[in-house]
């Protein structure tokens, strides 16, 4: 018998029950116990082990981005991108990469619904030549703060009150009235594209400015845009009620119903790059993640095209066991000095490691798909089969080398420890430029949404004007429209 045929796989069933080691069950209906009435004797193995099983199915979900759905497909590459990257994946026109894909809302928990005002994640791992390659955004081209030192108190902010155990509005407004960074994004998430449709008409960008760098070790800095087939669409407040009496998972269930159709979505990938050496240039700083790069100066490129054809074979092992990072990436991909990028590069293995365990990169939807090789040993369900007599590395025994060098980021790093505000903060001038692109219309539902988050009973008239002072830079009018409705309403 070889004890390796029969890895863990329904593929394998055999067609009687068994206990978990193997054993056949002749009564999967009945506890073992004295007399037909019991007391159940400890000694029924099967019955102990179903139950411990079953006690034990759920494991922690995410601290945020709990809800989401996956689907897979693959990304085939449309136009030539050899010139910025040498990245495998993108080395020419028609090359496809399988991928997976999970999107989600950020805040609330696993049976939260999809028509809450929340923004969404868009994360697409690639499983390429060359190892896996994790794209993980949002379906905003912004973000809310700019430091990770902050990201575990905005998301304590965001989530329900630990005394009430409800979010509330004022604790959202109260935080973020310290941060006016977080006023562009505001400017999505209180504007209508703040509750998607559905998945297959949401955008996503990778929020963060990246670099390609080719074989000739020439850095870009780079922006990731994927922008829907379908068009993008929204829900207002009122259809979005509707949406969610009839169904809470309006969106996984269309998502999953569309790829059963063979409606298949699909993505365009588009770049915005950008020279390092002018990063200085304008009056944002490039590497804010509370900053977009102006199209009409950085035009979206395509890269190419990501197809959604398959749904997941199970839910638990393809969505709850699927784990992204930021970190991973592929030779021909860097990170910058954006400090949101960098303190997410630990921050999501971390977690990763926590949730599923030190070898979650062993598990089928998370390893990579190429031959790989490491001395990373043993530790929590470890399932990896070795039989080598050389498990470290340098060795005159064992002929594996060290990988061939590729071109990494040169610049030269040099200054201060501090712990200071980048100098280039600019925090209203590109969300009053994208308020004023807003039609009447348009304008009054955000004027409506950013007032009603003003108005709870514990915002302090404190938090009310220092608001209306943060909206009226963003737009004068803005401001004093804010500022009308409160008094209206008797909270100024």
């Amino acid at each position: 018998m070889d004890p390796y045929k029969y890895r863990p796989s329904s593929a394998f069933n055999s067609p009687q029950w068994t206990t978990n080691s193997g054993a056949p069950v002749y009564n999967n209906n009945s506890s073992m116990t004295v007399g037909p009435r019991g007391p159940i004797l400890l000694e029924d193995y099967h019955l102990v082990e179903k139950i411990a099983q079953f006690d034990r199915e759920r494991i922690p979900e995410r601290v945020v981005h709990a809800r989401g759905a996956v689907a897979k497909g693959f990304f085939e590459v449309t136009h030539d991108v050899s010139h910025l990257t040498c990245a495998d994946f993108l080395r020419a026109p028609g090359v496809q990469t399988p991928v997976i894909v999970r999107f989600s809302t950020v805040i609330h928990e696993r049976g939260s619904p999809e028509t809450l005002r929340d923004p969404r994640g868009f994360a697409v791992k690639f499983y390429t030549r060359e190892g896996n390659m994790d794209l993980v955004g949002n379906n905003m081209p912004v973000f809310f703060i700019r430091d990770g030192m902050k990201f575990p108190d905005m998301v304590h902010a965001f989530k329900p009150n630990p005394k009430t155990n409800l979010q509330e509005e004022w604790r959202i407004m109260d935080f973020l009235s310290h941060h006016p960074e977080s006023i562009h994004m505001l400017t999505f998430l209180f504007d209508d594209v703040g509750i998607p449709k559905c998945h297959r008409t949401m955008p996503g960008f990778g929020v963060h400015t990246f670099i390609l760098i080719n074989k000739q070790g020439k850095e870009t800095f780079v922006k990731f845009h994927w922008i829907p087939k379908a068009g993008t669409h929204s829900l207002l407040d009122d259809e979005a009620a509707v949406v969610q009496g009839n169904c809470h998972s309006h969106a996984t269930k269309d998502l999953y119903e569309s790829i059963a159709a063979c409606d298949y979505p699909e993505w365009t990938l588009c770049i915005q790059t950008m020279d390092p050496k002018d990063q200085d240039k304008f009056d944002f700083d490039p590497l804010d993640v509370t900053k977009t790069w102006p199209e009409n100066i950085f035009p979206l490129h395509p890269v190419g095209r990501m197809v959604l054809n398959r749904n997941p074979d199970n839910v638990f092992n393809e969505n709850e066991m699927l784990a992204f990072c930021p970190a991973i990436i592929v030779p021909g991909i860097a990170y910058t000095d954006d400090k949101m990028l960098q303190t997410r590069i630990f921050s999501y293995a971390d977690t990763q490691r926590h949730r599923l365990g030190p070898n979650y990169l062993q598990l089928p939807v998370n390893a990579p798909k190429n031959a790989h090789h490491n001395n990373h040993h043993e530790g929590f369900m470890n399932f990896v089969h070795r039989d080598e007599e050389v498990n470290y590395f340098p060795s005159r025994l064992d002929p594996v080398r060290q990988a061939e060098r590729y071109p990494t980021p040169q610049a030269v790093i040099s200054g201060r420890r501090e712990q200071v505000v980048i100098a280039k903060e600019n925090n209203f001038k590109q969300a009053g430029d994208r308020f004023r692109t807003f039609d009447a219309a348009r304008q009054e539902r955000f004027v409506v949404r950013a007032t009603s988050f003003l108005t709870g009973v514990k915002c302090t008239s404190e938090i009310r004007r220092i608001w209306v002072g943060y909206w009226s830079q963003v737009d004068a009018d803005l401001g004093a429209r804010v500022a009308r409705n409160l008094m209206k309403a008797g909270a100024l």
